[in-house]
């Protein structure tokens, strides 16, 4: 039987250490009222002060591989909302698998608009290999090899 992974690391600087508290305050609050769930919608990371008390700056990471890389984006679009960040946000991701298996292993990254509170791009290596591999994205391979 294989174990399939998801993992990330990654800092968002809200800007001040008041806002970094209200968002410690804000994933246990929506995280309570989701207890029951069956598919919680903010769950899948883990959320800490960086560098500690006093900081702006959140570290997000995957809570022992079991990474939802959904959660971290819906968090940080309703984070936007209440927060009033603004500016490009992004963070990437891999997948990997305790066995070697077919189509299990690869990642990809997202690109959020605080501003615009959505997500503006995304990549896949599957996907974009898939494309790839099938002459669907020929310039894309060029810009890589070049």
């Amino acid at each position: 039987m294989a174990d399939y992974f998801t993992h990330f690391s990654c800092v968002l600087d809200v800007g001040t250490p008041e806002k970094a508290v209200a968002a410690l305050d804000l994933v246990l609050r929506l995280r309570a009222e989701e207890e029951d769930a069956d598919d919680p919608e903010f769950s899948g990371f883990a959320l800490s002060l960086q560098d500690g008390p006093g900081s702006s700056v959140l570290w997000f990471h995957d809570d022992d591989g079991q990474g939802d890389v959904e959660g971290v984006i819906r968090f940080v679009l309703r984070l936007a909302e209440d927060l009033n960040l603004t500016g490009l946000w992004g963070f990437d991701y891999s997948h990997s698998c305790s066995r070697p298996r077919l189509e299990a292993f690869g990642g990809g990254a997202h690109v959020i608009d605080l501003s615009a509170r959505k997500s503006i791009g995304w990549i896949s290596t599957h996907e974009w290999l898939t494309a790839a591999l099938n002459g669907d994205d020929v310039d894309a391979v060029e810009a890589l090899v070049a």
